[in-house]
């Protein structure tokens, strides 16, 4: 596996699959590099805490960041391209241009200025890598709808792919986060999937949702249509850590 820390440095032949994440590395991301493994010549993934999408500093300050376990994962997935950027390399003195989705509801209204962070550097990512697919877990099933309207809206040359949430065993949606939580809070943290999968199948899924969380604050319980899959989807804090999640109502992944 190469390690590419310079945009100059990335030269690539060939149709290319690109993962883009912000390291803490898990068996989620793994499934993502597993797809693009079957579907493209070369694989990318992307290492970088992107700091234009978080909306409180004390959320990034704590943000996990192993590069070294990432580096061993990523190799033994198959990656084939390592790129690892500086901040100032994304972001050099003088950057000015952002894009600005139309995204509301959900992430979008809890987490102000966060889905310009994602999107612009979504676009970046997409203009230095040029992929013929990228690919995005359903967990994060908001981003993935932002990033799919801006390839449309845009004209870029690249599909986006949505692949299903990785759960641990008990049930909890594999995410950089979970790090965070103890060991009582990880148990409060299944009410999240929990109330998620029991409500997904009644008449009024948000009320339903909501009613079964037994003690957990959600930010949002919403409905979202990602390409004619309706998702069931949720925000909840943990103590200091928050989580996201959501399950399928009805249709499929596009």
């Amino acid at each position: 596996m190469k390690i590419v820390r310079s945009i100059a440095e990335l030269q690539l032949e060939g149709k290319v699959g690109l993962v883009p994440t912000m390291g803490a590395l898990h068996a989620g991301h793994v499934s993502l590099f597993d797809a693009a493994r079957a579907e493209n010549d070369v694989v990318v993934a992307s290492l970088f805490v992107n700091a234009a999408q978080f909306d409180q500093r004390a959320d990034l300050s704590r943000y996990p960041r192993d590069e070294a376990r990432d580096r061993e994962i990523a190799e033994r997935a198959g990656v084939d391209v390592l790129f690892a950027p500086s901040a100032k390399e994304m972001y050099p003195a003088g950057f000015a241009t952002w894009v600005e989705p139309d995204a509301t509801g959900g992430e979008g209204d809890a987490r102000p200025g966060h889905f310009r962070g994602v999107a612009t550097v979504c676009l970046k990512l997409f203009n230095i890598v040029r992929p013929a697919r990228a690919y995005f877990g359903q967990k994060d099933a908001q981003q993935a709808i932002v990033v799919r309207r801006m390839a449309r809206d845009l004209n870029l040359n690249v599909a986006i792919r949505v692949l299903p949430t990785v759960r641990d065993g008990d049930g909890l949606a594999l995410s950089s986060r979970n790090a965070q939580l103890s060991a009582e809070e990880r148990e409060r943290a299944l009410g999240l999937p929990r109330a998620l999968a029991k409500a997904a199948g009644s008449a009024d899924p948000v009320s339903a949702a909501r009613a079964e969380l037994n003690g957990l604050h959600p930010d949002y319980v919403e409905l979202l249509d990602l390409g004619g899959a309706t998702l069931l989807a949720a925000a909840v804090r943990v103590g200091s850590t928050r989580l996201i999640d959501n399950v399928l109502v009805k249709g499929a992944l596009p």
